[in-house]
């Protein structure tokens, strides 16, 4: 510890000395105390910032991974074509849908059942009676006209709020307006039946209805089999397939065809995806590996954690068991360049996908498979899961901080006890100093006193 001196001049002269300065030396030596603790702050939170980088990274790469890992995933899109799309329209193919052609025939479309009444001259003619509704093979249900719903309007509003089965409107032209009801259930389940006793009590005529549509299943053939459906929206006929019949084919030998394929190009920006994002990784460990632009060592540089991430993404690229025909990587068109890096040969891996789709999956999303064993190792790196390596190595830094933060306050808590003490004697000390003239001064008169001596005159 070095050592502090006091320049007060000669005793004599009452100059005294600067109590701030000297208080700032002689602290300055404790303040010395802390230089190495903050130093080695300032490597941890370095450090920290390191880490967190790789978590970001790690959680990146595995987001990436995980597309193709995930059973509903980009493995488990498709895609659907239609040979006539005036006929047939795709609508949507579900993970469940197989890749491959299929021969629709639309005989007829489906119907939903409808009704009108005759022209009432006038939207607020006072009506009277009773409408009974009964929808295919269901409860009939009556509603009765009274003062609350005697118009065209009211009667809707009614048969809307019984919850019929129907759904009621009036509908108005140039010649009057009409009471229309159309089924809530599509195709011949959905058949209206009525039975009226309406009249329009205004012109003292009655109100009759009018079929307007009769409820019919759509008619179609699938690959050979008979099929109906009671909406023109079709599900299940191709499993996991939807798709909307618009018009019937031309004729019974006109076909249309319906192709199903798994989404390629999907699969391909996904694995893209993921070599980019295992590359950022790589890249980062090279350059922790390594010094900064003024030759200092990176903040992780010979630390366990970054050669340990180098190991588990290692590790994740040769694990994994085989599915079918795919036992490796390397097949799914991916390579390891000298630098460490990965490389996608896309046409490589289309001709995989067109080859064996399934066994690419499988190498992906089978239990113990590539895709699951490169998921395990990226788990156990996690800067976010309790359990993984980042998170541990972050929190052993945060308790390490955490110290050497209370032992700087510790310090300096000491320091500014030392200040105020310091402070408090060297005043006095100060003090004593600046009156030694006044005191010598003193002695001297009173010598003059008994002596009779006069120092000013000799």
């Amino acid at each position: 510890m070095g050592t502090v001196g006091i320049n007060f001049g000669s005793v004599a002269s009452g100059t005294g000395f600067d109590v701030a300065a000297t208080v700032t030396s002689i602290l300055a030596v404790e303040q010395g105390i802390e230089a190495p603790w903050k130093t080695q702050l300032t490597t941890l939170k370095a450090q920290d910032t390191a880490l967190s980088s790789f978590g970001t990274e790690l959680s990146t790469l595995a987001s990436s991974l995980q597309a193709l890992t995930d059973f509903s995933g980009v493995l488990a899109s498709k895609q659907g074509a239609s040979s006539n799309t005036s006929v047939l329209a795709l609508t949507s193919a579900s993970p469940a849908a197989t890749a491959g052609s299929h021969t629709v025939v639309v005989n007829s479309l489906a119907q939903t059942s409808s009704n009108y009444s005759n022209r009432v001259t006038n939207a607020g003619n006072t009506l009277s009676g009773s409408l009974s509704i009964q929808i295919g093979s269901g409860v009939s249900q009556s509603v009765t006209v009274d003062s609350s719903n005697n118009t065209l309007a009211g009667l809707a509003a009614a048969i809307n709020g019984a919850g019929m089965g129907v759904t009621a409107s009036v509908v108005t032209d140039t010649l009057g307006s009409r009471l229309s009801l159309v089924s809530s259930t599509s195709g011949a389940a959905g058949q209206i039946t009525l039975t009226s006793s309406l009249s329009d009590v205004t012109t003292a005529t009655a109100t009759t209805f009018q079929v307007g549509q009769t409820g019919l299943d759509a008619s179609l053939n699938v690959d050979g089999l008979e099929s109906t459906s009671a909406s023109n929206t079709v599900t299940g006929a191709i499993p996991g397939v939807t798709f909307q019949l618009l018009s019937t084919s031309p004729s019974s030998a006109s076909s249309v065809q319906v192709q199903i394929t798994n989404d390629n190009a999907a699969v391909t920006t996904a694995m893209q995806s993921f070599v980019t994002a295992y590359n950022a990784v790589v890249s980062d460990i090279k350059t922790q590996e390594g010094k900064d632009v003024n030759g200092k060592a990176e903040p992780l540089y010979g630390d366990a954690t970054l050669a340990l991430i180098q190991s588990q993404l290692a590790g994740g690229l040769l694990g994994g068991a085989s599915s079918g025909s795919v036992n490796s990587f390397t097949q799914l068109g991916l390579s390891v360049g000298l630098d460490g890096k990965l490389s996608l040969n896309t046409s490589s891996l289309e001709s995989a996908l067109n080859a064996h789709y399934g066994d690419v999956a499988g190498f992906l999303q089978n239990s113990g498979s590539f895709g699951q064993n490169f998921t395990t190792a990226l788990n156990s790196l996690s800067s976010t899961s309790t359990q993984g390596a980042l998170y541990l190595a972050l929190q052993q830094n945060t308790a390490e901080e955490g110290s050497i933060n209370q032992s700087i306050s510790d310090q300096d808590a000491r320091i500014a006890s030392d200040k105020v003490r310091l402070t408090a004697e060297l005043n006095a000390a100060n003090q004593i100093l600046q009156s030694i003239p006044s005191q010598l001064d003193q002695v001297r008169q009173l010598y003059s006193a008994v002596t009779g001596y006069n120092a000013g005159t000799n």
